[in-house]
């Protein structure tokens, strides 16, 4: 086939599907190398030298450019040169690791872990604009089963041949990458508003998203424990560590991605905590041989799978409520590597301990089972502050016509005057009262006046309650 037709065949696939191949074949490079990555401890092992440093580093490093990403990355003009500049100095920075220790890898491998980050927290932009809000946890699943399954072909070539022969892998995957990010748009028309389907959101996301950072955090220290703790203790068993590490994370993305729309996610996640404790506990009791790192690493990375894609999901129908994907991505992506951090912390103070393995095996699940106690508290609290949002995704995703039609027929239920109406609109499309106020050119008392006479005529205390009524009207 020749070059022309090859370029006329990637320039018509869907820009959604160059998107995900662009994230994921950067994100296998990333997680393969400078993230806890098989192939930099495979290079440091052949050189006799100290790892934690560096991957500890990396981590600090790549947070940092999360969380700034959003900051000086503000509109989609400069996404695109951004994520190609980022890939060029990620490949730029890989092959000083072809050459003996020295100050360029510690150098390289800082600046390419934050250029990773913000790359990665860029790469938002194009999860906003090209994947539906309610197919997003479908996009979500997609990138990590893809990046997982392309980290696996890359540490196995790492361990099981050659530290260099996985390190050029993942550059090949970075020059992938570089291929398909230069064939993403990059003139996309962005409004500096918020719209879909040509309704304002004014809804602010701060409250929900600052508990669900933390909610991330609390949920990924236990990966954390895992890279420290569990990974070293079966390091003997190479050929499978090397193949099957990712795999049960990987059968789990797929099942709950391929689930109905009506399965109840929320008691999956429960099952997922129980899995971790459980594998936490085969830790202590069980041998090292092959069975026993079957049994602990499928539980693991089984309910790693869940809680990622768990976050995930909701990380991504939050980027509707700003006007800046990159920094909501980043933040939260943020708190991923934080958690990761201090779990990773904690699980090398236990690894190094003077305290016999049983009593470090102990301390870990002591720390396990603490955040597994919070989990529970922390999803309820979560899912009460998103129930304010529930309905205004859903009302997003009807047309025009529907949304106008639902909201007069609601108020005829309500026998609501002409004003009445006209704030529940405003008020069941998210308008603050101020912002409501503003509008219909009313004070802000007199406007929280008329919704206290539309809850007294629904017979409802809140907005909450407001919005259930009508969500049961619909179904």
């Amino acid at each position: 086939m020749s070059k022309k037709r090859i370029t006329k065949k990637i320039s018509n696939i869907d820009e959604k599907i160059l998107s995900i191949v662009v994230f994921s074949l950067f994100f296998s490079w990333l997680l393969a190398f400078p993230f806890e990555g098989q192939v930099l401890y495979a290079l440091t092992e052949r050189f006799g030298i100290e790892a934690q440093s560096m991957v500890f580093g990396a981590i600090a490093a790549h947070f940092c450019g999360l969380i700034s990403c959003g900051f000086f990355i503000k509109t989609m003009k400069t996404v695109k040169r951004v994520m190609i500049f980022s890939i060029i100095i990620c490949i730029a920075g890989s092959i000083p690791f072809f050459f003996t220790p020295s100050i360029i890898w510690h150098i390289s491998i800082i600046s390419c872990s934050f250029m990773t980050g913000v790359c990665i927290a860029a790469w938002g932009f194009y999860f906003k604009i090209y994947t539906p809000s309610n197919n997003r946890i479908k996009t979500a699943a997609d990138l990590l089963i893809y990046s997982n399954i392309l980290m696996v072909i890359i540490n196995a070539t790492a361990i099981n041949i050659s530290p260099y022969a996985g390190l050029a892998l993942s550059i090949i995957m970075l020059i992938g990458s570089l291929f398909f990010m230069v064939r993403m748009p990059g003139d996309v028309k962005t409004s500096d508003e918020n719209y879909i389907d040509g309704i304002t959101i004014s809804v602010s996301p701060a409250k929900p998203f600052c508990f669900l950072c933390f909610f991330i955090v609390i949920i990924t220290i236990n990966s954390g424990l895992m890279y420290q703790v569990v990974n070293p203790a079966f390091a003997h068993h190479k050929l499978l560590v090397s193949w099957y590490w990712a795999v049960p994370y990987i059968i789990a993305l797929y099942i709950i991605k391929n689930l109905r729309e009506k399965t109840n996610r929320n008691y999956i996640l429960y099952v997922a905590i129980a899995m971790i404790g459980f594998s936490f506990i085969a830790f202590i009791l069980l041998d090292r041989s092959v069975l026993s790192y079957l049994i602990i690493n499928t539980l693991m990375l089984g309910a790693c799978g869940i809680y990622d894609l768990f976050w995930w999901s909701i990380l991504g129908e939050m980027l509707d409520y700003h006007d800046n994907p990159a920094k909501i991505l980043g933040i939260g992506l943020s708190a991923n590597v934080l958690g990761i951090f201090i779990g990773g912390m904690l699980g090398n103070s236990i690894a190094s301990s003077d305290t016999i393995y049983y009593n470090s095996s102990m301390l870990a699940l002591s720390v396990v089972l603490i955040t597994l106690i919070m989990l529970p508290l922390l999803h309820k609290h979560l899912s009460m502050l998103l129930k304010n949002h529930v309905f205004l995704m859903t009302l997003y995703e009807m047309a025009p016509s529907k949304q106008k039609d639902t909201i007069e027929s609601f108020s005829m239920i309500g026998n609501l005057t002409e004003r009445e109406s006209e704030i529940t609109a405003l008020l069941l499309k998210g308008r603050t009262y101020k912002m409501i106020a503003n509008e219909v050119y009313l004070s802000e008392n007199t406007v929280k006046t008329h919704i206290k006479n539309i809850y007294s005529k629904f017979n409802v205390q809140s907005k909450v309650e407001l919005i259930n009524l009508l969500m049961e009207k619909e179904n």
